[in-house]
């Protein structure tokens, strides 16, 4: 990719290339990539269609350049995010790859946070990722409270957390 930035590339295609390169790397044991992601995507031929959310383009590394940040829906609770970078001279890298029930994603200066559900439903997991000079790599791992989301059904911070009692 001349321009370095991954607003200007394919995200279906970056992806579906990487999901069939880690396929062939880890010879179908899913490791590196989900067997169910790696069979839809030999057929599907939009993101919708092969489970991929919308992407969000950020710069995470500091460059000036946008980085593809997505994840695909491997069923109806386990997710693989996937975070790309491209690197001088066109070459497109995945500097970030994760597999797990994501309750959200937020980018926020120059950093990337990952909400993950606890057993406790008012208590969230939060990873803070940050660029260290050649890979997005975990900085922060936090246990927070929930916040007020949207209401889902399949969020455990739907509910407001409760409030601690007065001692």
């Amino acid at each position: 990719m001349a321009s370095g930035d991954m607003r200007d590339a394919d995200p279906l295609a970056v992806i579906k290339a990487d999901a069939a390169a880690a396929h062939r790397e880890d010879q179908g044991t899913s490791w590196l990539v989900d067997q169910r992601v790696a069979d839809r995507f030999k057929t599907c031929t939009a993101l919708a269609s092969c489970g991929v959310r919308k992407p969000i383009f950020r710069d995470l590394t500091g460059d000036g350049r946008s980085e593809l940040v997505t994840a695909v829906d491997v069923d109806g609770r386990l997710s693989e995010m996937r975070v790309y970078h491209a690197q001088k001279g066109g070459a497109v890298v995945r500097v970030l790859s994760r597999r797990a029930v994501l309750e959200g994603v937020e980018v926020a200066a120059g950093h990337l946070a990952i909400r993950e559900p606890t057993s406790n439903p008012s208590l969230v997991y939060v990873s803070h990722y940050v660029w260290d000079g050649s890979m997005i790599a975990l900085h922060e791992l936090k246990l927070d409270s929930c916040r007020t989301l949207k209401d889902t059904s399949t969020s455990p911070c739907a509910k407001p957390s409760p409030r601690p009692e007065a001692r």
